[in-house]
């Protein structure tokens, strides 16, 4: 069985990316960066999620001999010109601080009219073979920006997205709702077939 690694040490990613292969019909064996603790994280020095996803993916198939797998994803508004974009994580200044991120955002956004609050979640999803071999795909969800945040569930900026077609933001979805509709689904879903197709 062919070994696929992920790169994230998040387990509830590595589940999400095994059930889509595994719906796709697909056998590899997949795990997350944990499983090789001698790789270090690589600095995320691309200017777009697509660079960001393939400096992750060929580090860990160059340092592990096996085909890998990274995503990047943030949030894009509209009326920011598509930032936070890759700066989505530390948008106030502090790597991974959701509610200053999610403060600063609303604080910058206070006298933007519903009309006008358009915004999306982007996600590259990048396949590296030892080869050097590489796919990139992308996946969207697009919605609206609330005013103030709602629901529990979710991370980062789930509290304010309203995806389009939804009265409830991607914080107050359920877990399966979520998946179903996300960025990161939908950029996983549309990788599994090149997956099929690069390691048979």
């Amino acid at each position: 069985m062919t070994r696929l690694i992920l790169a994230t040490r998040n387990a509830h990613k590595v589940t999400e990316l095994r059930a889509i292969l595994a719906g796709a019909g697909l056998d590899v064996e997949l795990v997350g960066a944990d499983a090789y603790p001698e790789v270090p994280d690589v600095k995320e020095t691309g200017v777009t999620f697509a660079e960001n996803a393939l400096l992750k993916a060929h580090a860990l198939a160059d340092a592990t001999g096996h085909p890998a797998v990274a995503d990047d994803s943030g949030l894009c508004v509209d009326v920011l010109g598509g930032a936070p974009g890759i700066f989505s994580a530390r948008w106030a200044g502090r790597h991974g601080d959701d509610k200053a991120n999610l403060d600063l955002l609303l604080a910058q956004l206070a006298d933007i009219a519903d009309e006008h609050r358009g915004a999306y979640f982007a996600c590259a999803a990048a396949l590296a073979l030892p080869d050097g071999t590489e796919r990139v795909v992308e996946g969207r969800l697009t919605g609206t920006l609330r005013h103030t945040p709602a629901g529990e569930g979710g991370f980062g900026y789930d509290p304010v997205l309203q995806p389009d077609g939804e009265t409830r933001t991607c914080a107050e979805l359920t877990a399966a709702e979520k998946n179903a509709i996300s960025h990161r689904g939908e950029a996983f879903r549309a990788l599994a077939p090149l997956v099929r197709e690069l390691l048979g």
